[in-house]
């Protein structure tokens, strides 16, 4: 195949492949989630969907909010798109019972909006240690009885919650749920209709044994999440999610596992990096286009 003399981003890199056309079926799962395209707004998101022929978005609960529910739900279905997941839900880990009631609350509209979108799941962050708490495994149950008393609704909506277990590096400020093994003890008591996990390659692919914990998680995966792990990891943790094959991350391992557990739903790039977010969001897509067909989708 010629190469064309595309450049990949944010490395800087000389395109390996060709970028695959509006159309092309290898883009049949591939979905855009807005974090990675952080600069655009909704409407540009979707625009920059359609125009790269990538059939589905995650979409994020604030830029719905700056449009209204009803626009975006318009935005999204006019353009023919699927929405691949509702981000964020969560945040579960406080103590107190007004806050604990708001939150629960709060998930419940979150669970509404992503049935309004017709999205599969509701990505839920667990949460961090609340100021001055320093007991992991309360909060750890605390949110594992937050997403139970959730169920119902869930349930009654037909939206997924989907428990992403966050990287060790995450687990006092956002994340109590470290692996995917503790995200499956909190769903597997619970109906699989409505809780689920999410497989994030950035937060799993360290963990001992997670090809075990695919395997367990059949039936239960409600979406799989790709973005690189890089070193040096930048001084904000958070953004140093990198583009799918300038890192440490064997994509083609970890989605032949998702594989072979039964997955068949859309595959989501989210990337939170600062470069990425720099860089020309259409060029960016091109690129994650590209690394996904060639890294990701052979292998599912």
């Amino acid at each position: 195949m010629t190469v064309t003399a595309a450049v990949d981003l944010p490395s800087g890199s000389p395109a390996r492949v060709e970028t695959p056309a509006p159309g092309d079926p290898r883009l049949a799962r591939l979905s855009l989630n807005q974090k990675t395209v952080d600069g655009w707004s909704l409407a540009h998101a979707v625009a920059g969907c359609v125009a790269h022929g990538l059939p589905s978005i995650g979409v994020w609960r604030e830029p719905v909010a700056e449009v209204g529910l009803a626009a975006a739900v318009r935005m999204v279905r006019d353009a023919g798109l699927r929405v691949s997941s509702v981000c964020r839900g969560g945040f579960f880990t406080t103590a107190d019972p007004s806050r604990r009631r708001e939150r629960h609350d709060d998930n419940r509209r979150a669970l509404d909006e992503a049935a309004e979108l017709g999205a599969p799941c509701l990505v839920l962050v667990p949460g961090g240690l609340p100021d001055g708490d320093r007991d992991l495994p309360g909060a750890r149950a605390r949110a594992a009885e937050a997403i139970e008393a959730l169920v119902p609704h869930a349930i009654e909506v037909g939206v997924q919650l989907a428990i992403e277990p966050m990287h060790p590096i995450f687990a006092a400020d956002r994340g109590v749920v470290s692996t995917l093994g503790q995200a499956l003890d909190v769903a597997e008591p619970l109906p699989a209709e409505a809780v689920g996990v999410v497989v994030d390659t950035f937060h799993v692919w360290w963990e001992p044994g997670v090809e075990e914990q695919i395997a367990r998680a059949a039936g239960r995966i409600a979406s799989y999440q790709v973005c690189e792990w890089i070193t040096p990891l930048p001084p904000d943790a958070l953004l140093s999610r990198g583009m799918m094959g300038d890192g440490h991350i064997d994509f083609a391992h970890l989605t032949a596992c998702v594989a072979a557990a039964g997955y068949r739903g859309d595959v989501e790039v989210e990337i939170f990096n600062a470069d990425v977010w720099a860089a020309d969001g259409d060029a960016v897509v091109d690129t994650l286009a590209r690394r996904y067909v060639e890294l990701v989708e052979p292998h599912l």
